[in-house]
């Protein structure tokens, strides 16, 4: 089976959107299933507002349908709500093609931190978005369950992985002051890192990532550590090597940083909302509280052992074999196809 995935998100942003579809094709290749990508790197891009280090795509209906119909996919995946969607989304309903999409971003609060949209409009263009997919893909049941309150169609699941050959447990010291308080993401308005900077902890605050909020939380908060982006064992050894992975977002769907800490052996302090509270439920691997302070020492006291092992029970194997099962599901085969005559996968 040959799968197309439209995504606005792509290299060289470092984001869970990227890193999640990088992973799914790797996992999927297993399976016997082969991706192709449709993104930005196709097209002129332009420098997205107010974060410029995200460009966004300027397609062409002619070139979508060119590179489409080269691709010759069986099935087409829409996973971003942005031109590039947009305009794949175009191209499918034209044709009275099945599809089939993902929802990664809480858009609503991202652009409401910016900008003073209501939140309203934001859920009813999604839900115009989404609405003609066969399956909405989620990757949390609470997710699942607020989108289809908030009155999107054919929601299914779609679960989560971590790399634990890469993320596990190791010796290394950063030479800091213990204990070491880690924040791992994109370093945007909407990540509340603020909510972190700001917490009177004992030991050292460092942050991993980079956006358009680093240089003026660098000013401001002189005593924490910016490492910048960090990528595979480089990364995985700083999570190794602190002690509390603090997540402040209140704004993330899921967050694959959470597993990818947990898998290194790091609990978790965060907020009690969706995302950490998703993931993490009423395992003893972290810490939710309203009181982030509070959770960073709470934290400090869990099993990492514990952490390691909550984190094996996400594979991408599954998450690759659920991604296809929904696929093949809700019929979203192109007709004619040859994934058609493909085994089923169960997840």
């Amino acid at each position: 089976m040959r799968i197309l995935v439209a995504t606005d998100a792509w290299h060289p942003q470092v984001n869970g959107v990227v890193r999640t579809l990088t992973k799914l094709a790797d996992a999927a290749e297993g399976l016997g299933i082969a991706f192709t990508f449709l993104t930005p790197q196709s097209f002129r891009t332009f420098a997205m507002p107010s974060y410029r280090d995200v460009r966004l795509a300027m397609p062409r209906p002619a070139r979508i349908a060119r590179l489409i119909e080269e691709a010759r996919p069986d099935s087409i995946h829409i996973a971003t709500e942005g031109p590039i969607g947009l305009m794949v989304r175009r191209y499918c309903r034209q044709r009275k093609l099945p599809f089939t999409t993902s929802f990664h971003t809480r858009f609503p609060e991202y652009v409401r931190a910016r900008v003073p949209v209501p939140g309203s409009l934001i859920w009813r263009a999604l839900r115009r978005f989404h609405a003609p997919s066969r399956a909405v893909m989620a990757a949390t049941p609470a997710l699942a369950r607020e989108l289809g309150e908030r009155g999107f169609d054919n929601v299914v699941l779609w679960p989560r992985g971590v790399d634990t050959h890469l993320f596990h447990p190791r010796a290394i010291d950063l030479c800091l002051p213990a204990p070491v308080f880690l924040s791992v993401g994109r370093v945007a308005v909407e990540k509340n890192l603020e909510a972190f900077l700001d917490l009177d902890l004992p030991g050292t605050k460092v942050i991993v990532g980079d956006g358009p909020a680093r240089a003026s939380l660098e000013a401001a908060y002189p005593d924490a550590i910016f490492l910048g982006e960090k990528h595979g064992e480089a990364l995985a050894e700083i999570y190794a090597a602190a002690d509390v992975f603090v997540f402040p977002s209140k704004t993330d769907t899921f967050g694959l940083v959470l597993l990818e800490a947990l898998a290194s052996g790091l609990p978790v302090a965060a907020f009690p909302v969706k995302g950490p509270r998703d993931v993490i439920g009423n395992a003893p691997v972290g810490v939710l509280d309203h009181d982030l302070r509070s959770a960073c020492f709470a934290a400090l006291d869990i099993s990492r052992q514990d952490c390691v092992a909550f984190a094996a029970n996400y594979t991408w194997e599954a998450s690759a074999r659920a991604f296809v099962a929904s696929i093949e599901a809700v019929g979203a085969v192109l007709p004619g196809r040859n994934g058609a005559e493909q085994p089923r996968f169960v997840a």
